[in-house]
C-alpha cells in the first residue's frame, strides 16, 4: 500500500507528535509513504532520518486563496498513492473534490464535518467520536475507531535534584500544554491543599506567565516547576509518582496510555477521552471537572493507601497491553487503510 499524508498542524502537538510516530512506525513495517506538511524542520528531519519524502505545503489563506490545495491531488497521482490521509480538520479542507484516490480524515476531536467535505472514510480516535460523526451522517462503514499509543521516545530518569525537587516528597506530573482547557489552574489550587506535594508541569503555552502568577499568588510557586516543553516525556514519568490529567476538556489524552506504561499511578477529570477509557478504581482515578478539593482527595487517597498504587497500576498495564501499545495500533491502522481502499471513493 501507498499512502501520502497530509498534516497542516504544529510541529509539537500531541495529534501531530502521534501522525509523525504513527507514519515512521508503518514505515518500519514496509508501507510506502510520503508526506506533505508544514515545513517544520524538526518534523522534516525526523521524516527524512526514516527514508520517507517529506515536501513543505503552505496552509494559510493565500495557499488556499490560490488552489494550492490542488497540489494534493498532483503528489497523489505522482505518487501512485492507494491512500490519502488527511490529519485533522486543516488538512482535510484542503483536499480537493476530485482526488485519483480514496481520501480519509482523522478525527481527534469533535470536528466540524464542514471541513471534511472531500473525505471518504473517517478515524476516529475514540468510539465516541467515531459515534458522533456516524450521528452527523457518515456511513457506519466508512467510520473506524483507532486509538494513539504512547509518544515516548526513550530517555533515563530524570534527577529530581536537577530540578530542585526533594527525593522524598510526593512527586506529581502534568503532561500539557499551558492552555485552559488542561486545567492547569485547578491543578495549581488542588497543590495549595497537599503541602506534602511537589509539581513538575511539562508543557508550552499561551499561558504560561497566568499560571506562574497564580501559583505565585496561592504560595506554591516553591513546589512547581514549570518545565517548558521536554522531549524526555518517559524519563519524567519515570521520576513521578503520580500522574495527573485535570483537564477540563480532553477528547482523549494520551498521556493515559504513557502513565499506564510506565507504571505510574494515574489521577485524571472526568472528561471525555478519561471517562471511555479509565476505570476509576481499577486502573486510575477519577474526580469532577473542575474541582479542584476532589482532584486534591483522590491524590491524597493515593498516596495514603499503597495497596490501592499497585492495584491501579497493574490495572493500567493491563489495559495497555490490551488496547494501546505501537503494535496494536498500527495494525488496527493498517487495517483501517485497507478497509478504507476497498469501500473506495464516495459519490460527490
Amino acid at each position: 500500500m501507498r499512502v501520502l499524508h497530509v498534516i497542516a498542524g504544529a510541529a509539537i502537538g500531541g495529534a501531530e507528535t502521534f501522525a509523525q510516530d504513527a507514519i515512521v512506525g508503518l514505515a518500519e513495517q514496509g508501507v510506502a509513504q510520503t508526506v506533505l506538511c508544514r515545513p517544520h524542520p524538526m518534523a522534516l528531519a525526523r521524516y527524512a532520518a526514516a527514508g520517507i519524502p517529506a515536501s513543505g505545503f503552505g496552509f494559510g489563506v493565500l495557499d488556499r486563496a490560490l488552489g494550492r490545495g490542488q497540489r494534493i491531488a498532483e503528489a497523489a497521482r505522482g505518487f501512485g498513492a492507494d491512500l490519502v490521509h488527511a490529519w485533522m480538520s486543516r488538512a482535510a479542507a484542503f483536499v480537493p473534490q476530485m482526488m485519483p484516490c480514496p481520501v480519509v480524515g482523522w478525527f481527534g476531536d469533535y470536528y466540524d464535518l464542514k471541513y471534511f467535505r472531500t473525505i471518504d472514510s473517517a478515524i476516529a480516535v475514540t468510539p465516541d467520536i467515531a459515534a458522533s460523526i456516524v450521528r452527523r451522517g457518515m456511513a457506519r462503514e466508512r467510520v473506524f475507531t483507532v486509538n494513539t499509543f504512547g509518544t515516548m521516545p526513550e530517555s533515563p530518569r530524570v534527577a529530581r535534584a536537577s530540578l530542585d525537587t526533594p527525593e522524598g516528597a510526593p512527586l506529581l506530573l502534568v503532561l500539557a500544554r499551558l492552555h485552559r482547557v488542561k486545567g492547569i489552574d485547578i491543578m495549581l489550587h488542588a497543590l495549595a491543599s497537599l503541602p506534602e506535594c511537589y509539581l513538575w508541569i511539562a508543557g508550552e503555552g499561551p499561558r504560561r506567565a497566568r499560571y506562574e502568577a497564580l501559583a505565585r499568588q496561592l504560595g506554591v510557586a516553591a513546589r512547581v516547576r514549570f518545565l517548558g516543553w521536554r522531549q524526555d516525556r518517559m524519563g519524567l514519568l519515570d521520576a513521578c509518582d503520580i500522574c495527573v490529567l485535570p483537564s477540563r476538556y480532553e477528547p482523549f489524552g494520551t498521556v493515559i496510555a504513557e502513565a499506564w506504561a510506565m507504571r505510574r499511578p494515574l489521577v485524571a477529570s472526568r472528561a471525555d477521552g478519561a471517562r471511555q477509557y479509565v476505570r476509576d478504581g481499577e486502573n486510575g482515578l477519577l474526580c469532577p471537572l473542575e474541582d479542584a478539593a476532589g482532584l486534591a482527595a483522590a491524590i491524597r487517597r493515593l498516596l495514603a493507601e499503597p495497596a490501592l498504587r499497585a492495584a491501579l497500576i497493574e490495572g493500567g498495564v493491563r489495559a495497555y497491553e490490551a488496547d494501546f501499545t505501537r503494535e496494536i495500533v498500527l495494525a488496527r491502522l493498517r487495517d483501517a487503510y485497507r478497509a478504507c481502499v476497498q469501500r473506495g471513493r464516495r459519490a460527490p
